[in-house]
């Protein structure tokens, strides 16, 4: 573990701010809401500054209910008034130029922490203008050059205070830079150590509730479609071409056996101790295709009732998905959903206040979108009206259950026809992505309602480790004669319970 000097920088001559013309007048229109989805959750456009342009790559909230974006030209602009109710009156004041493409950013004790290309660093207002005139790099021990794929996208505090950065492969297929492939640990003192291999081309990184580390990685090399993945210290996550590196990682012990091409991620993580296979794979096109930003729910029902499950960007289909997670077998694995949609642009960052505001930012530049604009900053509220959804789905010896966020029409619940059940897995290959093989069609054989019609027990004939299992629940009925908001659900079968 290598500790960085400070760097303190002075930047107050390229700040401006923006003049109140600017702002955004209330003639404009704000878009038409998605009919089923507005009944539950109201989605807002915050007005950007005129004639600037701000492809957002990261979002910090501030206190005063300030937030701050940090754009993937170098800048960070704050934002007074995306709280309140009349959003043509919010104000924004560009507060520092010159950073690399943050990618990541968090406000802690008085400074803005932003993680860029090339360095995790700090800003500071010293002067009370509204403006950063102090800055200081903590950690810059991996290598940048000028790829276009060479992200790193970072975390906030964990528990202990450190912060978590995955670093994107060279052209997401190569390591021709250090680190490139890795994720690193930074302390609040600017202390680095790597902690896993096997990145491929991150789009967002977080915790769970339980304060466990993950991140989303995109579709490609050794991906056979996009997931969610554990970063669980000394692992391997499944992508060996930075592995090249571990003879700079002692710590890490000796370099993983590389996984054989054409095989699949069940047969591999039985082969290789250290590989950690994803935590939930997430199909491609059916449920969404670059999955980006990662937080965690802790409003206690603030923004709804999935309370502690994970929010997932999706940049791609401008969507933010949900997925549930557990440990079976100390392995995680999870099931995912489709959310919301309808957002302006490809989704990039997300942050989640206390009060149940969900900010969302986009960015459409070299990665196209169903999004038709080429950035956007969106706020979602969750209305009060809760969904008739699942709420959660976890896996059984024979089968999986399943709980909702309201009582189900006991008689459709209990017949089995009204479930419909697939399942697969991927090629783990060297090549890009892969198709959906080794599909099997397990039969429903019996379904048990519970006694407040709240969940369901589904026993299927057979269970298939390793594959991804699609129930859809469309001929479910709530008591009040509802259909499911979202009725498919895929879970990805890691482990089946003793």
């Amino acid at each position: 573990m290598a500790l960085k000097t400070l760097h303190t920088l002075v930047c107050a001559a390229v700040l401006v701010a923006v003049p109140a013309s600017a702002q955004v007048k209330k003639k404009d229109k704000l878009p038409e809401q998605n009919s089923e989805q507005d009944k539950y959750y109201q989605r807002e456009v915050i007005p950007l500054p005129k004639g600037e342009v701000l492809e957002l790559g990261s979002i910090a909230l501030m206190p005063d209910k300030v937030i701050a974006v940090g754009t993937r030209r170098g800048e960070i602009w704050t934002c007074k008034g995306a709280y309140d109710d009349d959003l043509t009156k919010v104000q924004w004041q560009k507060a520092f130029s010159g950073a690399h493409e943050p990618l990541g950013m968090f406000f802690k004790d008085g400074w803005l922490h932003i993680t860029d290309r090339d360095a995790y660093g700090r800003l500071r207002d010293n002067d009370g203008d509204g403006r950063f005139d102090e800055y200081q790099v903590l950690s810059n021990n991996w290598g940048i050059n000028g790829d276009y794929h060479e992200f790193s996208f970072g975390s906030t505090p964990d528990k202990n205070g450190d912060v978590w950065i995955v670093h994107c492969l060279t052209g997401s297929s190569k390591a021709n830079s250090q680190w490139c492939g890795w994720a690193q640990r930074v302390t609040p003192e600017g202390g680095s150590t790597e902690v896993c291999s096997g990145i491929r081309s991150p789009g967002g990184i977080g915790f769970n509730v339980e304060g466990d580390a993950f991140y989303t990685d995109n579709q490609g090399n050794w991906n056979g479609t996009s997931c969610i993945k554990h970063l669980k210290p000394g692992s391997f996550t499944g992508n060996p071409t930075g592995n090249i590196f571990y003879k700079d990682a002692p710590h890490m012990g000796p370099r993983p056996e590389d996984p054989v091409s054409g095989s699949r991620i069940v047969t591999e993580a039985e082969r290789i101790p250290e590989y950690v296979p994803p935590a939930v794979q997430i199909p491609h096109g059916k449920v969404g295709q670059s999955p980006t930003a990662l937080i965690t729910d802790k409003t206690d029902g603030k923004f709804g009732p999935f309370k502690n499950q994970l929010l997932v960007g999706e940049q791609t289909h401008s969507q933010v998905q949900r997925a549930y997670l557990e440990q079976v077998n100390g392995i995680y694995q999870g099931a995912v959903w489709k959310f919301l949609d309808g957002f302006d642009c490809g989704i990039v960052p997300m942050r989640l206040a206390d009060d149940g505001t969900l900010f969302v930012g986009g960015t459409n530049r070299g990665w196209a979108s169903i999004g038709p604009k080429n950035f956007s900053l969106e706020r979602v509220r969750w209305k009060g009206v809760t969904p008739f959804s699942m709420l959660t789905m976890e896996a059984e010896k024979d089968g999986f259950t399943f709980t909702f966020t309201e009582a189900l029409d006991a008689d459709i619940a209990a017949d089995v026809e009204n479930y419909k059940a697939t399942a697969w897995t991927y090629i783990y290959q060297k090549t890009y992505g892969s198709p959906e093989v080794d599909k099997v069609t397990p039969k429903v054989v019996s379904v048990e309602v519970a006694k407040d019609k709240k969940s369901v027990r589904v026993v299927l004939d057979k269970l298939t480790k390793g594959h991804v299992h699609h129930l859809d629940c469309s001929a479910l009925r709530s008591e009040k004669g509802n259909p499911l908001w979202h009725p498919n659900s895929y879970y990805t079968l890691n482990e089946i319970p003793k």
